[in-house]
């Protein structure tokens, strides 16, 4: 049996990739610090899958608990999540971001070679685009003008991984570039469950749609768009979640350094998102006009093909099941996790 380690294994993604992992019968060692994410994660998706997961509360810019992870566990791979993902905050905290996300990834990927692990997949993203010259996104489309530090980031580990990949053709490297995660498990066990005011849409509007929140404001209706407000390609977390176990296939490959579009290739406005949502749920959004937020961009949305016939993935989940899964989940969670 071969043995992951996920570094934000607690977080959203995360804990639907370490479910996903559980069925396929991967061992799991999980880094998470909890500072965006709970244990509880953790505790349902062994109950939903009956498995256990090793966890280890640390950072991953802690060179020690890296260390302990590395000899006390026969880590085959590394899926990387870890690290901070909201764009405005990100243009308010720069320093945040890139310490996390870019030392971050530093620290671990020189414990991964002190330890020859050498297979990483990276969650990465779609900001690395910048603001797109033509849509839709494709991999061998020029990167290099994010509009935030949070993309920038990304962007520079990238770089920093395809460096490393020349230096030393024994490693093995997939970055997945995702679009909007959203989404929860069927069962609305797991879900999305940002500490605070939420930064992404989905979960902004399921938290008015509770009661939890008073209203959504939509930032900017002027953009070129069909309704004016911004255009994104959302990806069911579902699906995103089996783009990394599609990832680890293609490790076990020996292929190099990779990347992937992780979306639908499928653009819907903020307006459709809270039409949809309201369809699925029977809830009323509120939601009010504001003025655009720095560093968004009008549109993004994915040419899914390469993912397609490269690593036999696509997005099977439409926007129905999108809305629903949300809804089930933040109705049965309308508080999130129970504080640990």
């Amino acid at each position: 049996m071969k043995t992951i380690l996920v570094t934000g294994g607690a977080g959203y993604i995360g804990s639907h990739t370490v479910l996903q992992l559980l069925e396929q019968n991967y061992g799991v060692v999980v880094l998470d610090n909890l500072a965006n994410a709970s244990a509880e994660s953790l505790r349902r998706v062994e109950a939903l899958t009956g498995k256990s997961v090793t966890f280890v509360q640390g950072d991953i810019r802690d060179t020690a608990v890296l260390d302990d992870i590395f000899s006390e566990h026969n880590i085959y791979a590394v899926i990387h999540f870890a690290g901070l993902k909201a764009v405005g905050e990100s243009v308010q905290k720069p320093l945040s971001y890139y310490e996390n996300n870019v030392y971050g990834t530093l620290t671990l990927c020189k414990a991964m070679q002190k330890h020859n692990v050498k297979n990483i997949v990276f969650s990465s993203s779609a900001t690395v685009y910048g603001d797109p010259a033509s849509l839709p996104l494709r991999e061998d489309m020029a990167t290099g003008q994010p509009t935030n530090p949070y993309g920038m980031s990304k962007l520079m580990v990238e770089h920093m991984l395809s460096d490393l990949y020349v230096s030393d053709k024994e490693w093995n490297i997939v970055l997945l570039r995702y679009f909007n995660p959203v989404g929860a498990h069927k069962s609305g066990q797991i879900g999305e469950d940002p500490n605070g005011i939420p930064n992404n849409l989905m979960p902004y509007i399921s938290q008015v749609a509770t009661g939890k929140l008073e209203q959504l404001s939509v930032f900017g209706d002027d953009y070129d768009t069909v309704d004016g407000t911004g255009v994104r390609d959302y990806i069911h977390v579902v699906d995103l979640a089996n783009g990394h176990l599609k990832a680890l296939d293609r490790l076990n490959l020996n292929m190099g350094l990779d990347k992937y579009n992780l979306g639908t290739g499928q653009g819907y406005s903020v307006i459709e998102m809270i039409k949809a949502f309201e369809k699925g749920s029977g809830k009323t959004v509120p939601y009010k006009i504001a003025p655009r937020r720095s560093g968004d961009v009008a549109a993004c949305y994915a040419d899914p093909t390469k993912a397609a016939t490269e690593l036999s993935w696509h997005a099977e989940k439409g926007l129905e099941d999108m809305c629903a899964d949300t809804w089930n989940w933040q109705s049965q969670n309308p508080m999130g996790y129970p504080k640990d």
